[in-house]
């Protein structure tokens, strides 16, 4: 996409759209940016425009929340500060820096291109389109998103955000290719990567699901619907699970063991050994809640020690942190105050 040439813009536009040319388009531009430069979030990845603190977030973000992405990406920074450093780390170390933001694949993907930054492009990010999707686990928006943000390639980005902005502004049943189509031609050449961060905020904070903010939108005089096309809900059906674990402590140390590499879950990872459930709790046992994309667990934990037959390990409290846990053990060893 970076390589497109198009001149007239708003003939890239769905042909049953509102009305919207060239002077709406450059209107659409001019406030959109100007609303950004005046109510962008203050957040960690926009101090700078390092490629790798950019492409960090991006992954990060994906199917995750701002708020739960902030200190997690403080902490990954602290202890893997540049490309080479997350290069040359162990594996275990990286889904440890990782864990308790779920789908560990976009851990262990964001290593193998580290990785592969540091031995194919001697440690410095390609700005190409085509080069940053070569890479492993970055996609057609990603390397978008980089590359715009980074180098000023002028190249439209389309998330979750974006797609529900423009769904709202052209109210035409935009699917697939025509959302691309859509928000390449809206898309400030002179600033792509500021434009394409704004569309995405406006989704994200004004633009919402459910109750969008329409009275704060910036473009609101220039949208087909203005707010009234709800965002079909993708429905999925919730499994229920109770789970019970044995959280055995003594000695400053807490007896996990490890998922089989193979596993199709979390391979590697670490946790408390699984017990059948309990009838009577003991003293000092408790129940807390953990969902897993359509699962909701409820899970008891029981003091005490594990079945015989866990294979597993002591390990010291103090070396716990350097461990890749799941999210869901990190939840509990927390819960129990075992660990920060």
């Amino acid at each position: 996409m970076a390589n497109l040439r198009v001149t007239n813009y708003s003939a890239m536009l769905p042909r049953d759209r509102p009305k919207f040319d060239a002077p709406e388009i450059r209107r659409w531009r001019r406030r959109l940016l100007s609303w950004y430069d005046r109510n962008r979030r203050d957040l960690p990845w926009r101090q700078d425009r390092d490629p790798y603190r950019v492409w960090l977030s991006e992954i990060m973000l994906q199917q995750t929340r701002v708020s739960a992405v902030v200190e997690h990406y403080r902490r990954f920074l602290r202890r893997f500060p540049t490309v080479q450093k997350l290069a040359s780390a162990r594996e275990p170390a990286v889904l440890a820096a990782w864990s308790g933001l779920g789908y560990y694949r976009r851990a262990r993907m964001m290593h193998a291109a580290a990785k592969a930054i540091v031995k194919q492009h001697a440690g410095r990010f390609p700005g190409g389109i085509a080069e940053l999707r070569a890479l492993p686990g970055i996609g057609r928006y990603t390397a978008a998103a980089i590359a715009s943000i980074v180098f000023d390639v002028p190249t439209a980005v389309v998330d979750g955000n974006v797609e529900r902005v423009l769904g709202r502004v052209f109210g035409s049943g935009l699917t697939g290719e025509g959302f691309w189509q859509a928000a390449e031609a809206l898309l400030s050449r002179k600033r792509p990567g500021d434009f394409n961060q704004a569309m995405m905020e406006l989704g994200a904070t004004v633009c919402l699901p459910r109750q969008p903010r329409c009275s704060a939108c910036p473009v609101f005089d220039l949208c087909a619907t203005r707010g009234d096309i709800d965002v079909p809900k993708k429905l999925s059906r919730q499994q229920r699970r109770d789970i019970c674990y044995a959280l055995d402590h003594r000695n400053r140390s807490v007896f996990l063991v490890q998922r089989p590499k193979h596993s199709s879950l979390m391979p590697g990872m670490w946790e408390l050994p699984e017990i059948p459930a309990a009838k009577q709790p003991n003293p000092g046992s408790f129940t807390l809640r953990h969902s897993i994309t359509v699962t909701d667990y409820t899970v008891r934990v029981m003091r005490g020690p594990a079945p015989g037959t866990s294979k597993g390990r002591w390990v010291p409290r103090k070396s716990i942190p350097r461990l890749p846990l799941t999210g869901l053990t990190r939840k509990i060893l927390r819960e129990a105050h075992v660990i920060q």
